[in-house]
């Protein structure tokens, strides 16, 4: 069994970290502390090639696998949180709704400028009352001459207010049906009836700018529809894993950077005339925090190389999800308290890395999501 990188892997793992190491994480404080979008670095990393990455070269792409997204995605987390969220977010969710289900016109106007980072789009799926309950969504898409009416509102959309497009779950029926399925949408910055409403004030990731958005009758065209009418999910599903798993990657992107963090501090910092890292309890602690981080980035990799030989991955994608994202929290922590005092100053990224870490824990499915549908698995009821 080789556990061994491929040398483009490794090509595109050195390119990913030289490009961290130089231009995110020598900006990350100042980016948090300014609560903007890190437009020029989101752009940098889509003149890297990032958000071309998945796709095939046949429509722009650069037709490489999983294993090598993950790897990228866990260095530019291991720079920033909030950098890597808001590039990982346009380089799965927003894009590939366009890419398998859109169609020319979309792909020529929309898509193809996406792969540059010269538009960028949104995913909305939560709302008020349904979050990972699918079946409780109450938008509405009812179809009228030439297309559709949405009415209803969405929470937690990232980058809503810079979107210039967002896909968009509702609940539809199909023509002469009376049961309302969920449907995907298309929908552009500056359609009548669209609103985007208040930034969310939120404890970390704070450069990931987060909106509300609201559907008045907001009209849709019926070329943009997306899906079949009721497949959406059918369609969200089939990606679901992949969203997973890639969050599992900025686990261990912030992982990494907690540790190293917690490594140098405590190499630094002396008590009793000796560096804290020759005490045996921040020794015990730093054993744990690299032999669970090391567990995590094997799960994650081993779900990601099951992607791309077009294996069954839905149990290892929540595994690795599930694992990656509590023991990044765990590490962050962990980290924290051997910065101590200095844990709870902002001049020290601890904290940053306490507070971006959450978010994980959330996006992707919860904790507890992702452990009733491994159980399931384990159970042969999956």
């Amino acid at each position: 069994m080789d556990f061994s990188l491929t040398d483009d892997e490794r090509a595109i793992q050195e390119t990913f970290a030289r490009f961290a190491d130089a231009e995110i994480a020598p900006k990350a404080a100042q980016i948090d502390e300014a609560h903007e979008f890190p437009t020029a670095l989101f752009k940098k990393v889509g003149e890297l090639g990032f958000f071309r990455m998945r796709y095939p070269e046949s429509v722009g792409g650069l037709g490489l696998g999983f294993v090598p997204y993950c790897l990228a995605v866990e260095e530019l987390a291991r720079g920033s949180m909030a950098v890597a969220a808001a590039c990982a977010m346009q380089s799965l969710m927003a894009t590939h709704f366009l890419h398998e289900l859109g169609n020319a016109d979309i792909k020529e106007r929309l898509f193809k400028p996406a792969l540059d980072g010269d538009k960028i789009g949104a995913i909305c799926m939560t709302e008020p009352n349904a979050g990972s309950d699918l079946h409780g969504m109450r938008t509405r898409a009812k179809a009228v001459a030439g297309g559709w009416s949405l009415t209803g509102q969405k929470m937690w959309v990232t980058s809503a207010p810079l979107a210039d497009f967002f896909t968009v779950f509702a609940k539809a029926a199909a023509l002469g049906e009376n049961e309302e399925k969920i449907t995907i949408f298309l929908v552009e910055k500056g359609s009548q009836g669209l609103h985007v409403g208040r930034a969310i004030e939120k404890m970390g990731v704070k450069p990931l700018i987060t909106s509300e958005l609201a559907f008045d009758e907001c009209f849709v065209p019926e070329s943009q529809r997306l899906s079949v009418v009721g497949e959406g999910e059918k369609h969200l599903r089939k990606i679901l894993a992949q969203i997973r798993i890639m969050t599992g990657a900025l686990g261990l992107g912030i992982a990494r950077a907690a540790l190293d963090a917690a490594v140098q501090y405590s190499n630094e910092r002396k008590q009793f005339g000796k560096p804290i890292g020759s005490f045996q309890a921040i020794q015990m602690r730093l054993a744990d925090m690299g032999t669970e981080l090391e567990a995590a980035r094997h799960l994650v990799r081993y779900a990601a190389w099951l992607v791309d030989r077009g294996q069954p991955h839905h149990k290892e994608a929540a595994m690795a999800k599930l694992f990656a994202t509590e023991t990044a929290a765990a590490i962050c922590e962990h980290t924290s308290r051997i910065f101590a005092s200095y844990g709870f100053a902002m001049e020290y990224p601890a904290q940053r890395f306490l507070r971006d870490v959450r978010f994980l824990l959330i996006g992707g499915g919860t904790s507890e999501i992702l452990k009733l549908i491994i159980a399931k698995e384990v159970a042969g009821r999956g």
